[in-house]
């Protein structure tokens, strides 16, 4: 059985997840400028695979005996694009951070599964944090 902390931080990638994923989506139908055309199918691929890390999240904790949250975290959508995208590697910032303890918390517990899974759903979110870096810098 999960400790409560560990059903309790599933719960906060759920909710981070779902945000970003709501989030996202709705950038990809406000951008506008010189520079959305190719960004927006960028923005559309990264909330789909947003929302499958929380489908993925929410069955693991339904399996470990947690009820999954209904609840996104604060969407924070910006004024223009340049803002959108510093919001949005901020938001990837602190998914990372989160997963990070999430794997330390689940490989003290000998949850192998979990542990595993959010490797690679890190890996994903590292990937979304370097797209949003990369096209700040241009």
């Amino acid at each position: 059985m999960a400790s409560t902390v560990l059903l309790k931080k599933l719960n906060d990638a759920i909710a981070r997840e779902m945000q970003v994923s709501i989030q996202y989506m709705w950038q990809h139908i406000m951008a506008r400028g010189i520079n959305a055309q190719a960004v927006i199918p960028i923005l559309r691929q990264i909330a789909i695979a947003e929302m499958l890390h929380a489908e993925l999240i929410a069955e693991r904790l339904d399996y470990l005996g947690g009820t999954p949250t209904t609840q996104p975290g604060p969407i924070n959508i910006g004024k223009n694009l340049t803002e959108m995208l510093k919001l949005d590697k901020k938001a990837e910032e602190e998914a990372i951070k989160l997963y990070r303890e999430i794997i330390k918390l689940a490989d003290k517990e000998n949850d192998y599964t979990t542990k595993k899974l959010f490797e690679q759903i890190l890996s994903d979110e590292e990937n979304h944090h370097n797209t949003f870096r990369t096209l700040l810098e241009k």
